[in-house]
């Protein structure tokens, strides 16, 4: 397959070193996720190479910013990314994927069957109405960070944090803020073959 190779690469260049069954793995993602796409619709990015690139490399590229997290809930988390992602790589990471479309979550929870994933769980919901609390929340695209931090802020306890996966330096967003909220870090993300910027910025209570 074209991507693995992408894929290979790819991880490498992020310092990543997959196993082959972790690569088998994110194979395996990449094909349901072709396949599931064809009926429905479930990203708009329909080649196998970009989705290497926009889905699972952009996914892996946060993994050193997660080592002391231990249960994350992935908000707003469409096919999965970068939930499934993350849960291949760090099997000792519980992850709640939180997404209110039903059949995007049926997708993943086909995906989590398939893969044997024991430490995702899906959660077909909107993030604000699930009462639990996680060490972190990381969302990707999802609406501006004062609307992150009004939907998914009592999903993290005293002490935990917001992660948003963002394009460009969101300096708007971060200026409009809600009280009570303030950017802890910013890491510009480096994602192979993306040719694009991208930020994660890190929130926490002030």
């Amino acid at each position: 397959m074209t991507g693995a190779v992408t894929l290979r690469s790819g991880a490498a260049a992020l310092g990543l070193d997959l196993t082959a069954e972790q690569e088998a793995r994110l194979e395996r993602l990449l094909a349901l996720l072709a396949k599931w796409n064809r009926t429905y619709n479930l990203t708009a990015i329909r080649d196998e190479a970009a989705m290497v690139t926009h889905h699972l490399l952009d996914a892996m590229s946060v993994l050193p910013h997660l080592d002391d997290v231990r249960t994350l809930a992935d908000v707003g988390s469409g096919a999965g990314f970068p939930g499934l992602v993350l849960a291949v790589l760090r099997p000792e990471l519980h992850i709640a994927s939180i997404e209110a479309s039903q059949k995007k979550a049926a997708f993943q929870q086909q995906v989590r069957i398939e893969l044997g994933l024991h430490n995702v769980e899906v959660v077909c919901s909107r993030a604000e109405r699930v009462r639990r609390v996680f060490d972190a929340a990381i969302s990707r695209a999802f609406a501006s960070l004062a609307d992150f931090v009004r939907l998914a802020g009592g999903l993290v306890a005293e002490g935990g944090r917001l992660l948003a996966m963002k394009g460009a330096y969101p300096a708007g967003e971060l200026a409009a803020l809600p009280a009570g909220w303030r950017m802890a870090a910013v890491h510009p993300l480096a994602v192979p073959g993306l040719g694009a910027e991208r930020h994660l910025i890190i929130l926490e209570r002030s």
